[in-house]
């Protein structure tokens, strides 16, 4: 058995960054950006009103008086100059007439008719400058895009950004005791579930996942499933990648020209975990247990993927907690225990389930996290440092 790290190392090392495609902005949220983009204009590309006031061509002074000569809006730029002894009427991110050196607050002056007069005077000009946000040519390095890197796209007039290609993720269930949800099980069957939440999870990072058929527990059922999955960019197997008689997917597998790259981790949940390439295609071979299958989905197929499309720091993010309670001593593979967050600092109480086989999705769905315990890690008690992984 090898360490996690030592797998996550060798897992990453099977990544090649997928090629880049041009997509419209509408649809680049969540993708990752392959090259710098530059920005096409200065924002905002004038000097700007920062409130409701007037433009005034001096500094402001109490009882000094004004004459309005005009009105700016935003889109509605007033036309002629501001002279000495004149005011504009601007209104919020309008831009400043030529010769207004301040914006005099609405609510700082009186006014009857045409004429204002100044009752409190200020020492910020209220004025944005040409470029305070970003000039032109400023650049998006490449990154995973989020919902405000899009708006400053939008703002820098880019309407088409050039993103990597998304991750295609084949998932196969393997064995005899599975059905799909809505049939009807067998008394010695079970309902298929962990595929659903690989594929969720490939999704949350931008991958397309595709669920293949259930492969029964033959070779011949085995193979024709694999052939569904040529030409996609990951292939993930569940269940099967086991030494015992009807654990058969590394035998197929390496029949259609598996290159292992490791098999069997010092972790728990999670042992029987493979890895390899078939061909120029990565394959993860994940454990049929429900939970496992997901945590180590959370700790190599989502670093993997992330690598895929460029993430230069793809492994998982671990924070630190303190234990909520005393805990006993961990054993030789490292433990990943689900655990609640017990309060929204950026310090949490990490309180462990009592029950962590790994076969119960219930007390998953209850976890936002999971306890890291090193191996042999000796028995800790409420309030030490702990290591997590949010969920």
């Amino acid at each position: 058995m090898i360490s996690v790290d030592e797998a996550l190392t060798k897992t990453l090392a099977l990544a090649r960054v997928l090629p880049t495609e041009i997509v419209p902005l509408s649809q680049a949220f969540g993708r990752y950006l392959s090259n710098p983009v530059l920005a096409q204009r200065d924002q905002p590309p004038f000097d700007a009103s920062a409130m409701d006031g007037y433009a005034i061509s001096a500094k402001p002074l109490v009882g000094a008086t004004f004459t309005v000569t005009g009105e700016a809006g935003a889109g509605h730029a007033f036309g002629a100059p501001v002279a000495e002894g004149e005011a504009v009427r601007i209104f919020t991110g309008a831009p400043m007439p030529a010769g207004a050196v301040s914006v005099v607050l609405q609510e700082d002056v009186t006014r009857v008719a045409n004429q204002i007069v100044i009752v409190t005077a200020s020492t910020n000009t209220n004025i944005r400058d040409r470029g305070c946000d970003f000039r032109h040519g400023s650049a998006v390095l490449p990154k995973r895009l989020t919902a405000n890197d899009v708006a400053l796209l939008a703002a820098m007039n880019i309407a088409a950004v050039p993103v990597v290609r998304r991750p295609i993720v084949a998932i196969l269930a393997n064995g005899d005791e599975l059905v799909m949800p809505g049939d009807d099980p067998g008394p010695d069957q079970i309902v298929a579930s962990n595929i659903f939440a690989l594929q969720a999870l490939a999704q949350t990072v931008g991958a397309e996942a595709r669920l293949l058929p259930i492969a029964r527990d033959t070779e011949a059922s085995l193979a024709a499933v694999f052939d569904l999955a040529k030409g996609v960019d990951l292939m993930v197997t569940v269940g099967g990648a086991s030494v015992g008689d009807h654990d058969l997917v590394a035998k197929v597998a390496q029949s259609q020209g598996l290159s292992r790259a490791f098999y069997k981790i010092a972790m728990r949940p999670g042992k029987p975990l493979m890895a390899g390439t078939m061909g120029n295609m990565p394959m993860l071979g994940l454990p049929g247990n429900p939970v496992s299958a997901i945590i180590c989905a959370h700790l190599f197929m989502l670093p993997l993927l992330r690598a895929m499309q460029g993430d230069n720091a793809p492994e998982p993010q671990y924070q630190q907690g303190k234990y909520a309670k005393d805990i006993a001593a961990n054993g030789p593979r490292t433990h990943y225990m689900r655990a609640r967050l017990l309060s929204g600092s950026s310090f949490p109480d990490v309180d462990v389930f009592d029950n962590q086989d790994s076969s119960l999705l219930s007390i998953l769905t209850q976890a936002d996290a999971l306890l890291v315990r090193p191996p042999n890690d000796g028995a800790r008690k409420a309030g030490e440092p702990a290591t997590f992984l949010a969920l």
